[in-house]
């Protein structure tokens, strides 16, 4: 029971108003987000902060689960670890995509890498793990 990028899309600007990610494609397999960088996403020195490129790979996770299993609001982290690579490019917009690697019944694994838009190098590689709410048993709706 999956969720399309529209439908995805629409849950978001609900439940989020203040997320300023952009789903550019989302599948049963994974998802691709943007994120325009702005001075409010600077830390000093001139780069990328990195609260905002560990936001952008957690909503690219959420948005990925979503599109697999459908629009499961109450989906949760339980664990996200991000590795640094490089300096993102602090004019360029940071692009994150997520691949699932395992998808349980109560737990689901995926990796992102994140990206400056106009690059091939990673500016950081994420893995996360998301638990997913137990399904209701259909006879408690009868």
């Amino acid at each position: 029971m999956s969720a399309t990028k529209e439908e995805i899309a629409e849950f978001m600007k609900s439940e989020f108003p203040q997320a300023k990610y952009k789903i550019e494609a989302v599948n049963s397999s994974g998802s691709i987000l943007s994120h325009d960088i702005g001075l409010d996403d600077l830390r000093p020195g001139g780069t990328v902060s990195g609260p905002v490129m560990m936001g952008i790979a957690d909503v690219a996770l959420y948005v990925a689960i979503l599109g697999r299993i459908g629009i499961v609001p109450l989906a949760v982290t339980t664990s996200l670890t991000i590795n640094f690579l490089r300096k993102p490019n602090a004019k360029s917009r940071i692009i994150a995509e997520c691949k699932l690697l395992k998808v349980g019944r109560s737990l689901v694994v995926g990796e992102v890498s994140l990206y400056s838009d106009g690059s091939d190098e990673l500016v950081a590689h994420v893995v996360g793990t998301y638990s997913v709410p137990p399904a209701k048993n259909k006879s408690e709706n009868m």
